[in-house]
């Protein structure tokens, strides 16, 4: 046996210190990564199979939405000068959450998503947050209202039919007796101010088209009727690309029933008053489809309303049906700001000049580009030294009737 000099050395009668053995386990560092990963997926795997959440993954928010506190004065025990100070801070963030919420609709044949601000029934644009409008705006007439789930919507009363009341003044006798000229702004009432752009530069004939969407739609109404612009409701309805070309929350769609579809357009309906007619925004496809439009044309007529086509669908079957049920009716003939450059809005102008000539009646649509509202005001400075009247769409609408 061979011995080492620290055998030597040691004491005799004591053993050397035995060396410690180290643990060794059965497997590496990297296996027990692995199982635990595996363990994760298979777990993962397990819940995402039976979890029964058809929105599982979306990202939730849970809001505790509470009534606003009352405070009795005469048993508030705070000291005397603290609620006043209090209250004011409380108050109004109180108010706006008890007449509005916000919340996210998911349309049921799409599965699109939606934000919308819900305030007595109201529901807001997209990107803008929205408020209720008036119960009843200035100028209107409550025996042409009637109370429905979402709001006031008009109505025939005494005879008299929103139609007629809320048309503009015009010189009619001029206008059966010589051609006439409609133009209909649309896409209004989203963003201030290329609506009150509109409204204040542009002649009182010209017809203004709301959209229902925007944070108080009502308001700039109520100021284009103030300027004695005569306004139309525009109503979203489904375009052949939908839902990547989405006009917006409520849209018609033909997928839905016609009541779905009657509840959506009484929200429209609600979004402001004193509006002579309805057209449609966007909804080429909608527009064609005969048994989802007529009852929107039975139900404009049934209220009074008069119902503008704004002529983007060559398959439209509104002609027909608004003949079916002797509702006013028109149809856009040019898109006057197709190509929204000077001199194609020049072009397009003079051919609706020409169209008027030929016809008696034209009508052109457009926007509220800045270029659009300056060429078409130039244009209908001159308009009358040419022979030809500017009038309102529902004059037009009426010469074309009766014609």
């Amino acid at each position: 046996m061979t011995e080492t000099a620290d055998d030597l050395s040691a004491p005799l009668g004591q053993d050397k210190p035995r060396r410690k053995r180290r643990l060794r386990l059965p497997f590496t560092a990297m296996q027990l990564l692995a199982v635990l990963l595996g363990l994760f997926l298979v777990t993962f795997a397990g819940f995402a199979i039976f979890n029964k959440d058809p929105l599982g993954g979306e990202p939730v928010t849970r809001i505790a939405i509470s009534e606003p506190r009352t405070i009795d004065k005469a048993t508030d025990e705070r000291p005397a000068g603290q609620e006043s100070k209090r209250d004011t801070k409380e108050t109004p963030k109180q108010a706006a959450s008890g007449e509005q919420k916000t919340i996210t609709m998911i349309d049921g044949s799409t599965g699109a998503r939606h934000d919308v601000v819900i305030g007595a029934g109201v529901a807001a644009e997209k990107d803008e947050a929205a408020s209720a409008p008036p119960s009843v705006m200035a100028g209107i007439n409550p025996k042409l209202l009637e109370k429905s789930r979402y709001g006031m919507i008009p109505v025939v009363a005494d005879g008299l039919k929103p139609f007629n009341v809320y048309a503009a003044d015009a010189d009619r006798a001029r206008a059966a007796k010589m051609p006439v000229v409609a133009i209909v702004i649309g896409g209004l009432g989203v963003g201030a101010a290329k609506t009150l752009d509109a409204i204040m530069k542009l002649p009182p004939a010209v017809t203004l088209a709301f959209t229902p969407y925007g944070a108080d739609p009502g308001k700039l109404a109520e100021r284009a009727r103030a300027q004695r612009h005569e306004i139309f409701l525009q109503i979203p309805m489904e375009p052949y690309d939908f839902p990547d070309n989405d006009p917006g929350p409520q849209t018609l769609l033909t997928s839905l029933s016609a009541d779905q579809n009657m509840d959506r357009l009484y929200w429209h309906l609600s979004r402001m008053q004193g509006y002579a007619g309805l057209t449609n925004f966007m909804g080429a496809r909608f527009i064609a489809t005969e048994p989802a439009m007529q009852p929107i044309i039975r139900e404009a007529a049934k209220r009074g309303l008069g119902f503008f086509d704004d002529g983007s669908s060559p398959r439209s079957i509104a002609p027909q049906a608004a003949a079916n049920q002797a509702i006013p009716f028109g149809k856009g003939d040019i898109a006057i700001d197709a190509v929204p450059t000077p001199a194609e809005i020049d072009r397009a102008l003079n051919k609706l000049e020409s169209t008027a000539r030929e016809r008696g009646i034209a009508v052109g649509t457009a926007s509220a580009l800045p270029v659009s509202i300056e060429r078409i005001g130039a244009w209908t400075r001159t308009l009358g030294d040419r022979g030809i009247l500017l009038v309102p769409l529902t004059t037009a609408m009426l010469k074309s009737k009766s014609s």
